[in-house]
């Protein structure tokens, strides 16, 4: 059951950070340009926007590899939901292609939806940062460091 209970700690990590390590890490790697031309329709400045993917490039591989590995989880889960509402709020913004109301299938409906999952995924992550209950919060603003150490288990252990 000990084995187990690790095992899903890790595979619920694995999949929470899925989305940007690998997947959007490797896609900047490899369509850099892309990305760039995205991160410039935030900045239009060349250097700025190579500025925004490096670091955006670094959230995602270091931040998302704290959050599976457990070495300082709480706050590495802090800046990756910190980032998901950074991102939906400057590349998801549903309220200006103006469309929303004319076409189910328009640009502004499915910018709604990524915009929601954006902040969705990000509110998973304050889990992590915070666990599920009030208590916690005020034992990370003390530590905001210290891992939450999820994969051990001691005997009479309460979920937090």
């Amino acid at each position: 059951m000990t084995t187990l209970s690790i095992a899903l700690a890790l595979a619920i990590r694995i999949f929470l950070v899925l989305l940007f390590l690998p997947f959007s890490a490797l896609d900047k790697v490899l369509d850099f340009r892309s990305a760039l031309a995205q991160a410039r329709e935030a900045v239009p400045n060349k250097w700025a926007g190579t500025v925004l993917i490096l670091a955006g490039l670094f959230v995602e591989i270091f931040m998302s590899a704290g959050v599976v590995s457990g070495i300082a989880d709480r706050l590495c889960a802090f800046v990756l939901a910190g980032y998901c509402g950074i991102t939906a709020l400057v590349w998801k913004q549903f309220w200006v292609p103006g469309d929303f109301w004319m076409a189910s299938d328009g640009k502004a409906r499915a910018l709604f939806w990524d915009f929601w999952k954006n902040l969705a995924l990000g509110a998973g992550f304050l889990l992590v940062v915070f666990g599920t209950n009030a208590a916690a919060i005020s034992n990370f603003l003390a530590h905001p460091t210290i891992s939450s150490h999820p994969y051990r288990i001691s005997q009479g252990q309460t979920p937090r």
